[in-house]
C-alpha cells in the first residue's frame, strides 16, 4: 500500500467543473500511480457508486488495483462479484489530475452529489472523498460528533486500534 491521504480542505468549483485538489493529496496520487513520472498527469479513479452514496470516493491507481484484485478473487458468476464489479467498475470514472493540480468533475458526478460552487475534500486513508460541504456537515460530521458524545469524556479512540489487533 502506498502513502496515505491526510487532512481536509474546501476548494472552489468553477462552471466547467474544475476543482483544485489539495496539494498534499496530489503528492499521494503521484506516488501511488505506477505509471506517473515528472511531466505526466497522474491518474486516479473516482467511484460514484449507487443511489445511497452522497459523495465521490477517489482512489489512487494502487488503491483501486487492490480492490480490483479482491473482486477478481471472488467466484465468477457470484452475485457478490457482479454487484462489486457494477459498483467499482461500472459506476466509476477514470481520470487524471491536470498540470495545474485540478480535476474536471463531469456534470453527471456534480449533479449526483449536488456539488455547485464549493467542494469539501477529506482524507480517508488510501482514498479521499469529495463532498458538497453542507451534506458532509449534515451527514458525516454529525455522525462523528454523535458517536463521540456517546463515549466517556476520557475515552481515547486509539484504544480501538488495540481491539482491532485482538489485544
Amino acid at each position: 500500500m502506498g502513502r496515505r491521504f491526510r487532512g481536509e480542505g474546501h476548494h472552489k468549483v468553477d462552471a466547467k467543473g474544475r476543482v483544485s485538489i489539495p496539494a498534499p493529496f496530489r503528492r499521494v496520487i503521484e506516488a501511488s500511480d505506477p505509471n506517473w513520472t515528472e511531466g505526466l498527469n497522474p491518474e486516479l479513479v473516482i467511484v460514484y457508486g449507487d443511489h445511497r452514496r452522497s459523495f465521490l470516493e477517489c482512489y489512487t491507481i494502487e488503491a483501486i488495483e487492490e480492490v480490483d484484485d479482491q473482486i477478481d478473487a471472488m467466484p465468477r458468476g457470484s452475485i457478490e462479484r457482479k454487484m462489486l464489479q457494477r459498483l467499482f467498475h461500472g459506476q466509476s470514472f477514470p481520470t487524471s489530475v491536470d498540470e495545474t493540480g485540478r480535476l474536471v468533475l463531469p456534470a453527471k458526478l456534480r449533479k449526483k452529489i449536488g456539488l455547485e460552487n464549493e467542494a469539501f475534500f477529506i482524507a480517508a486513508g488510501d482514498t479521499f472523498q469529495i463532498w458538497k460541504p453542507e451534506t458532509y456537515e449534515q451527514e458525516e460530521l454529525l455522525k462523528t460528533e454523535s458517536w463521540l458524545d456517546e463515549l466517556p469524556e476520557d475515552f481515547d479512540p486509539l484504544i480501538l486500534l488495540d481491539r482491532a489487533k485482538g489485544a
